[in-house]
C-alpha cells in the first residue's frame, strides 16, 4: 500500500519574518590584519632602517600601562598609580592589558623598558599584535554603525581603510589601546541606544568610561535622548564600572589614586604645549601641568551643546528606534564633543586627535562627497600631527584647524531626507518605518 506524499509545509510567520543573516565584518577584519602587519613591520624593520637605529621603533607609552597591568595581575592594586606606571586614567586601561601580561609572564618575558641593553624587547612580539587587535574594536563598531545606516559595501570598505590609517596613530605609533577600546565601546553604546536597548547602552557606556574617561565628553548627547523615567537607571549603570575600579584603587592607595586621577599631569617640556598651558596650574618641579581643570571645561561646553540639541531630539526619546537622520546627527555631535578635548587641552599629544576623527568618518560614510574629503583630511592630519613644532601656537593651531575641517566635511545637514532609506517614512515619533515590515532593513545594512 503506497503512502501519500507528505503535505508541503507552510512557512510559519516566524520563518517568513526571520531577519536576514548578519553580514560578516569582512572589511574591519581585513583592516585589522593589515594594521597589525604594518605596525609590526614598521616597528621591527622599516622604522629602524629609516632612522638608522639599532633598536626597534616602539611605542614607549605602552610599557608604563603594561607595568600597571602586571601589578593588577599580581594583586598589587596599591601600586596601580605609583611609578613606573605613570597611569593617569581610570583602572580599566590596565585591566584590558591583563590577559597579555599573564601570557608574557607565563612565557618568562620581561617588561623591561627598551634601553641600550635591551634594544629588541621580545615582549613586543606578543604585546604589539594584541594591543593593535584590541584597538580594532573601534573599526568593528564603526562598521556596525555604518551597516545600521545602510551604507553601501564600497563605502564601508573605504571607511575601514581610512579608519585603520587613523587608528595607527593611537595604537601602533603611541601605544594607547585604551583610547580605541573606550571609543569603540561608546560607539556600540550609541548603536544599542538607537534601538532602545537602554540597559545594554548603559553598561557599554560604563565600560567605556572605566577604560578612558575621555568618552565623558560624548555622554551628554546620549543622556538627552533617554526617557526621564529611564535616566536614573542609565546613569547608575554607567557609573558603576568606574566606581568599582576606582574605589578598589583608592581603598588600596588613596593619595596616589586621587592625585593621578584629579590632576592628570602632563609633561609640558616633552609634549606639545598649547595656549591653554599659560592658564593651567603647574605641578611638581614645574615641568608638568595639571590637565584636569581644562578637561572639566571641555565637559561643561559639551553639556551645553547637548542641552541645545536635546530640544531638537526630544521626539526620538520615545521612538522604538532612532531614524537614520537622528543617528547621523548624534554621531556627528559626538565627534564634535570628543574634539573639544583637543580644543581646550593645555598639553597635546598627536594621538589625542584620533577619537573625533574615528567618529566623524562614520558620520560621513553615507555619502562619497563627504566620506572622501573627510578621509583625506583625517589621514593627512594623522601623518602631519607626528611632526614636532615647538611653541604654544605653531603645532596646536594647525592641528585644530584641520580637525575642524574634517568635522566640516563630515557634517550632517539637520533633518536631511536623504538620510532616510528609500521606501521608508519617518514616523511622528522620529522612528523609521518600512513598508516591508518592522524587520526590514535597507540594502547593505546588517541587523545588530
Amino acid at each position: 500500500m503506497s503512502q501519500a506524499p507528505p503535505a508541503e509545509r507552510t512557512p510559519t510567520p516566524a520563518q517568513t519574518d526571520a531577519p536576514a543573516p548578519r553580514p560578516a565584518r569582512l572589511f574591519p577584519l581585513l583592516a585589522t590584519f593589515g594594521l597589525i602587519a604594518f605596525c609590526m613591520a614598521s616597528t621591527v624593520w622599516w622604522g629602524p632602517a629609516l632612522f638608522r637605529s639599532p633598536g626597534w621603533s616602539l611605542p614607549d607609552d605602552l610599557w608604563a600601562t603594561l607595568a600597571a597591568a602586571q601589578r593588577l595581575a599580581h594583586g598589587n592594586i596599591a601600586g596601580l598609580y605609583t611609578p613606573p606606571t605613570r597611569l593617569v586614567t581610570f583602572p580599566g586601561a590596565a585591566v584590558i592589558l591583563v590577559p597579555i601580561v599573564a601570557v608574557t609572564d607565563a612565557a618568562g618575558l620581561s617588561l623591561q623598558v627598551q634601553n641600550a641593553h635591551n634594544l629588541h624587547p621580545a615582549v613586543w612580539l606578543l604585546a604589539g599584535p594584541y594591543e593593535v587587535a584590541l584597538s580594532a574594536v573601534a573599526l568593528f563598531a564603526a562598521d556596525a554603525l555604518a551597516a545600521r545606516l545602510g551604507t553601501s559595501l564600497p563605502k564601508r570598505a573605504a571607511l575601514a581603510a581610512a579608519g585603520a590609517v587613523a587608528l595607527w596613530n593611537v595604537s601602533g605609533r603611541w601605544g594607547h589601546p585604551e583610547d580605541a577600546v573606550a571609543v569603540g565601546l561608546l560607539l556600540y553604546a550609541i548603536l544599542a541606544l538607537s534601538k532602545s536597548r537602554t540597559g545594554r547602552a548603559a553598561w557599554l557606556t560604563g565600560a567605556a568610561i572605566s577604560v578612558q574617561p575621555l568618552v565623558l565628553l560624548a555622554v551628554p548627547f546620549l543622556v538627552v535622548l533617554i526617557e526621564p523615567r529611564r535616566l536614573a537607571g542609565f546613569l547608575a549603570r554607567a557609573a558603576a564600572p568606574a566606581a568599582v575600579l576606582l574605589g578598589a584603587a583608592a581603598a588600596a592607595n588613596w593619595s596616589a589614586t586621587v592625585k593621578a586621577v584629579t590632576s592628570q599631569p602632563n609633561w609640558v617640556t616633552v609634549d606639545q604645549a598649547t595656549p591653554w598651558a599659560y592658564l593651567s596650574p603647574h605641578t611638581g618641579s614645574g615641568q608638568t601641568i595639571a590637565a584636569g581643570p581644562a578637561r572639566v571645561l571641555a565637559i561643561l561646553v559639551a553639556c551645553g551643546c547637548a542641552l541645545l540639541m536635546g530640544r531638537r531630539w526630544r521626539s526620538a526619546r520615545k521612538a522604538p528606534e532612532w531614524s537614520q537622520a537622528i543617528l547621523l546627527q548624534v554621531l556627528w555631535w559626538a565627534a564634535v564633543a570628543l574634539a573639544l578635548r583637543s580644543v581646550f587641552e593645555p598639553v597635546m599629544v598627536a594621538y589625542y586627535l584620533w577619537p573625533p576623527l574615528a567618529v566623524a568618518l562614520i558620520a560621513a560614510s553615507r555619502s562619497w562627497s563627504r566620506l572622501i574629503p573627510a578621509s583625506v583630511a583625517a589621514m593627512a592630519l594623522t601623518l602631519v600631527s607626528q611632526l614636532t613644532w615647538r611653541g604654544p601656537w605653531s603645532w596646536w593651531a594647525p592641528m585644530v584647524a584641520v580637525l575642524g575641517l574634517t568635522l566640516f566635511f563630515a557634517r550632517v545637514p539637520a533633518d536631511n531626507p536623504a538620510t532616510i532609506p528609500a521606501g521608508a517614512t519617518a514616523s511622528p515619533a522620529g522612528a523609521t518605518a518600512s513598508p516591508a515590515g518592522a524587520g526590514a532593513s535597507p540594502a547593505g545594512a546588517g541587523q545588530e
